[in-house]
């Protein structure tokens, strides 16, 4: 009685295992009938047996990837070691850019000047102790003596930390242009003194600058007869270039009293490094500054 009855306990368990067998044998069947009719992707197949790839792996059947262009590693170093070039619309060949236009104001970006008269000696002393350049020269004023000969002018200039250094870096790929809103007497023997080495390709004072309706002094680029497109201006007042407000960088002003400025080395001059591989500058400015935002702030459409 016991073993009939252990035979028929057996029973049950070799059908379940000759039942699992025919399921195995008909997922096998079905999948190679999918094949057949369809050619499902891995994604599908292993989807049958519970493994869920990442959506990143999902493979629609209308989704085509862009093609990926592949460089060389002596085309990746030759741009690296060559910043001013780029490839050209074919990939074949790599052309140089032309160097990027820099428009510098003076007043407050490069330099701070005070008249000699209404400055106290003790302040001079206090730039000097801090490491502060600085010097003094004689100009022309606006004014006129009481015999109608020109006025001179003492001015005591200081020299905004880093100024020569920044010269020399950006005219290795820039043209340098010098637009000022202040007069040609005043700013002339200023900026001789300060690029002894003739750095600056082009030299704008106030003359050059227009009125509008909502400011005066302000410097239209387009007088430059440059390419926009490869055309930064660097200025403390933002109002100077509100005619071409993608091309603008408001940078900080300068005084003397502040002898540890680093905008130009450590700000401005590598954000010119990057702009001078662009193609376009005003879209990375936008992004960075959004100035036609800021002019709109101020009631300036």
């Amino acid at each position: 009685m016991a073993q009939i009855g252990q035979a028929e306990v057996c029973v049950p368990r070799s059908l379940q295992v000759w039942q699992a067998l025919i399921d195995w044998l008909s997922f096998f069947v079905h999948i190679i009938a999918q094949i057949v009719r369809g050619a499902p992707s891995w994604a599908q197949i292993l989807s049958y047996v519970g493994v869920r790839l990442p959506l990143l792996a999902s493979s629609s059947p209308s989704f085509k990837p862009l093609p990926i262009a592949e460089l060389s590693l002596h085309q990746l170093s030759a741009k690296k070691l060559s910043p001013l070039t780029d490839v050209d619309d074919g990939g074949s060949r790599d052309r140089p850019l032309e160097k990027i236009t820099v428009v510098l104001d003076l007043d407050e970006t490069l330099v701070c000047a005070y008249e000699t008269s209404s400055l106290p000696a003790v302040f001079r002393t206090q730039a000097t102790e801090a490491g502060l350049n600085w010097f003094q020269l004689e100009c022309v004023s606006s004014d006129k003596e009481y015999e109608g000969k020109p006025k001179i002018s003492h001015v005591t200039v200081f020299e905004r930390p880093g100024l020569h250094e920044f010269l020399s870096q950006a005219a290795e790929f820039a043209e340098l242009i010098l637009f000022t809103a202040g007069l040609e007497g005043y700013a002339r023997p200023l900026v001789d003194r300060i690029d002894s080495e003739g750095r600056f390709s082009l030299r704008l004072y106030r003359p050059s600058t227009v009125s509008t309706e909502y400011r005066e002094h302000v410097k239209d680029l387009s007088c430059l007869r440059r390419d926009l497109s490869r055309v930064v201006i660097i200025d403390n007042n933002p109002f100077s270039f509100l005619l071409q407000p993608l091309n603008g960088i408001p940078c900080l002003p300068f005084s003397p009293a502040q002898p540890s400025d680093n905008q130009l080395l450590d700000v401005l001059l590598p954000l010119l490094k990057h702009l001078a591989l662009e193609k376009d500058v005003r879209p990375i400015l936008y992004e960075k500054f959004h100035m036609p935002e800021w002019f709109h702030i101020h009631g300036i459409p």
